[in-house]
């Protein structure tokens, strides 16, 4: 018995990295599942390679090399009919759809002072737009069969604590985070659980990061048990979390709100006191 067996689950940008792994393992589990893929370059660029444009095609044939069940699904994430699509290619081979794994990104590094509005842009649309409109339709669908569902996004370290050079990807990542905490209040209700990831691993999106040369401990297979975790009835009602993965190290994520300080007396901080009151304000 696997511990997804008879669910369906969609994976996003599962055609390499985290996604690929994830999108083995809940098959390994018992899963049909789509493996979604529009099959770019790591920036997103419509000029990919032979090997990006059939990776999709290539992970569903190990998945039933192993005797599993896939389908492909090309549609992009960040449209809502590449977003309705995906959700209907899950319906349509396999009758429904139990469990959303929102992966799909791409990366455009550049400096604030260095980075235009298009790169902006495409990656917030991939990352944050196509999170959100993968995870409405998905939710719809799963409301309609009235058995409830799980969602997994995937966030970042970078949109928890920023990073050098990828505004738009933190800016992004942090927004996921914000999306899972709201998708989470409101769907609970339906059954549906909402949470997240935020991974370490090397892949095809981080390798040239001087943190991942020689590193063989900070793989994509490290982090797929997260996703299986969360798309699995071993989470329960956990709904709201972001489950952190770095090699063998599992933490979780939270905002914390300080003690802070009330103002002696009445009335309103003026600026002078907020600066010299600022450590018992911020002092966690």
């Amino acid at each position: 018995m696997g511990l997804v067996d008879g669910k369906v689950v969609v994976v996003t940008g599962a055609g390499r990295g985290i996604g690929r792994a994830e999108a083995l393992l809940f098959a390994r589990e018992g899963a049909s599942v789509v493996v979604n893929d529009v099959g770019v370059a790591r920036d997103g660029s419509v000029a990919a390679s032979p090997e990006d444009a059939g990776a999709a095609a290539a992970v569903v044939r190990e998945i039933e090399a192993a005797g599993g069940r896939a389908v492909v699904c090309e549609a992009p994430v960040n449209t809502q009919e590449g977003a309705a699509a995906i959700v209907k290619a899950a319906v349509d081979a396999f009758g429904r759809v139990d469990v959303v794994v929102n992966n799909a990104g791409i990366l455009r590094d550049k400096t604030l002072l260095k980075m235009d509005l298009e790169a902006w842009s495409a990656v917030v649309d991939v990352h944050l737009t196509g999170s959100f409109l993968v995870a409405q339709a998905a939710a719809k669908q799963m409301l309609a069969q009235g058995q409830g569902g799980r969602i997994v996004n995937t966030t970042s370290v970078s949109g928890m604590m920023g990073n050098f050079g990828q505004a738009n990807y933190a800016a992004a990542k942090a927004g996921i985070y914000g999306l899972t905490r709201t998708l989470a209040i409101e769907l609970q209700k339906h059954r549906i659980y909402v949470n997240a990831i935020a991974p370490i691993a090397k892949t095809r999106m981080t390798e040239d990061l001087p943190m991942f040369h020689g590193t063989t401990s900070l793989t994509p297979e490290h982090v797929a048990p997260a996703a299986v975790f969360l798309g699995s009835t071993l989470a329960g009602e956990r709904t709201g979390y972001v489950l952190a993965v770095s090699g063998a190290q599992m933490y979780a994520f939270k905002v914390v709100q300080t003690p802070g300080k009330f103002k002696d007396g009445d009335g309103v901080w003026t600026p002078q006191e907020i600066a010299d009151h600022w450590d018992a304000i911020v002092k966690s």
